[in-house]
């Protein structure tokens, strides 16, 4: 546990820690020697002089002031330090989070980290504040009383070492139980987490088909949930109770040796109270322990959960970075998966500077994981993704962040402005640039019809946009951060007409000055491009221009066909009849 938080914190932030921990071992230690220093104290109250007791009561006296001063101290400082361990780990985990390879994140990760971040971190913060020092004194103390017993009578303090083995033991199995069915039920807080936020997220179809009240997933990850809470105290009690009587039998086992030796002679009378008082001073740190160990563990794990995540190897930064000379793209022999087979296989493509390519093919194809591999969010199994003749794996992170743009069919906003939000594409952006993205983007309607204009809140997640204009908001970014290179991955895919031919027209005015990777459903949106790429089952079948590819009767050929008599479709007033 010790090891673990150190690791957490990381060796530039690890003094405090040290320093409380040997406060900590001061203070335990002072209180053991108080508790002996009874001994002699009680046997000279008890013996036939009294008198003699008074420098006794001195001493005692300063061994436990000494002890109060350095608990004290040592609780304070405690204190202070699980309030800048938890300051240290959400900085830590702060500065991890963006370090990480993007395709890293997942739904699952959503749940895990916002645990990690509001229960995980507190529960680690308690050990410093409130655990280590019941914990420390469960273990120094009552050594300290160990190791001086011997002084007074070596039965009872061979009773107690004997005990010791076997408090261990069984301290450990219930340790040990707690610490699984924790694990369990993190687990199952994780699923749980997604699922809300997943449900959340997914009220608008919920609704649509009168699902809101319940959701199938959502409503088991709970009720796992709660199985695995309950599963955690059906583990813990057993421990917990087999502790506290081990700890209560090895007290009477001290009371028999102690009254059998009284009644033999062969200790003083008034000695026996003393010895026993001191045992209770034994076991009494003991007696906290196994609870304290239940929470030392779940606290241990919610450390593992962070130290894992601490521990994720960002993508190797390149030792001598290269920064390419032209935005020219290629895919050379590129294979990747993404751990149950391979996606893509030796996929091969040049995209030259200032043209625009149209990646299409059907849904799991592998089309976003060629946009993505592009921007590194993974490294490549075999092959190589280059930019301007070099390798990605050869470009620092934030030169190739700076070279590509992304615009994605999901546009999250933040809470904050309109303008606050474009400004995300490069946020040293004067006002001027600002509004000029915006209107490139097609925003002048939507900024002229808020009350405040560009400066109006847009809301949590940008709710008080339609779906098109955060698309449009998304475009704005995009022209905005002026990269050379600009993928845009379904971006028109659930548009309306007007929104579609606004984001047309932010796309027309890319072409030719940036380099273009456009995915797409919609094949009049690729009919411009100055070359088309058709993926299936991981493989590049075809490429050409839009007649080209028409005349050569493919997939992609087939695709335009379908897409074309759809497009024909209507609704009739009559039931059951349709046109074509």
């Amino acid at each position: 546990m010790i090891r673990a938080l150190f690791t957490a914190l990381g060796p530039e932030n690890s003094g405090p820690l040290r320093r409380l921990l040997a406060l900590l071992a001061v203070s335990s230690v002072l209180q053991g020697v108080t508790y002996a220093l009874l001994v002699p104290l009680m046997e000279a109250i008890l013996g036939p002089g009294p008198g003699s007791a008074w420098p006794w009561f001195g001493v005692v006296a300063v061994s436990g002031l000494s002890a109060a001063a350095a608990t004290w101290t040592a609780q304070t400082a405690a204190f202070r330090t699980g309030s800048d361990l938890a300051r240290v780990l959400h900085h830590r985990l702060g500065d991890k989070i963006v370090q990480l390879p993007l395709g890293w994140f997942d739904r699952t990760r959503v749940g895990e980290l916002s645990r990690m971040n509001s229960q995980s971190v507190p529960q680690v913060m308690n050990v410093p504040a409130h655990l280590l020092r019941p914990a420390v004194t469960a273990v120094l103390t009552p050594l300290t009383v160990v190791a001086v017993m011997p002084l007074f009578d070596v039965r009872i303090a061979l009773t107690l070492v004997v005990s010791l083995p076997l408090l261990a033991v069984i301290l450990r199995w219930s340790n040990r139980m707690v610490e699984r069915a924790d694990r369990d039920r993190h687990a199952s807080i994780d699923e749980a987490a997604g699922r809300v936020v997943e449900f959340a997220q997914a009220q608008p179809v919920l609704r649509a088909f009168g699902r809101a009240g319940g959701d199938g997933a959502l409503d088991r990850a709970l009720a796992g949930q709660g199985a695995a809470d309950r599963a955690m105290l059906w583990r813990a009690v057993p421990g917990l109770v087999a502790f506290g009587f081990a700890v209560r039998a090895v007290f009477a086992a001290v009371l028999i040796v102690g009254v059998h030796a009284a009644l033999g002679g062969s200790l003083a009378a008034p000695a026996l109270p003393a010895l026993l008082i001191l045992t209770a001073r034994f076991a009494e740190p003991l007696s906290a322990a196994a609870g304290l160990g239940a929470s030392m563990r779940i606290s241990a794990n919610s450390l593992a959960s962070i130290n894992r995540v601490l521990a994720v190897e960002p993508l190797p930064e390149p030792a001598r970075p290269v920064v390419p000379a032209s935005a020219d793209v290629e895919f050379r022999a590129v294979t990747f998966g993404y751990g149950d087979g391979p996606v893509l296989r030796e996929v091969s493509f040049t995209m030259p500077e200032r043209t625009m390519t149209a990646l299409v093919g059907p849904s799991g194809a592998g089309k976003t994981t060629v946009a993505r591999l592009l921007a590194r969010f993974w490294d490549v199994s075999g092959g190589q993704v280059r930019i301007g003749g070099v390798d990605v794996r050869d470009i620092a992170t934030e030169d190739l962040m700076a070279l590509v743009s992304f615009v994605f069919q999901d546009v999250y906003l933040f809470e904050g402005s309109l303008a606050d939000n474009i400004r995300v594409g490069r946020p040293g952006a004067s006002d001027e640039e600002v509004l000029r993205a915006a209107s490139a983007a097609g925003l002048d309607e939507v900024v002229a019809a808020l009350p405040r204009g560009i400066d109006t809140p847009v809301g949590e997640a940008g709710t008080l946009l339609s779906g098109g204009q955060r698309q449009r908001v998304s475009i704005a970014r995009a022209l905005l951060k002026d990269a050379p290179i600009v993928v845009l991955d379904e971006a028109t895919a659930a548009l309306d007409p007007e929104n579609d031919a606004v984001v047309q027209a932010a796309v027309a005015s890319l072409a030719g000055r940036r380099t273009l990777l456009v995915i797409a459903h919609r094949l009049r949106t690729v009919q411009a491009a100055d070359q088309i790429l058709v993926l299936n089952e991981g493989r590049i079948t075809e490429r050409g221009r839009h007649e080209e590819l028409l005349d050569a009767g493919g997939t992609y050929s087939r695709f335009w066909q379908e897409r074309s008599r759809t497009r024909g479709w209507h609704l009739t007033g009559a039931a059951g009849q349709g046109g074509g």
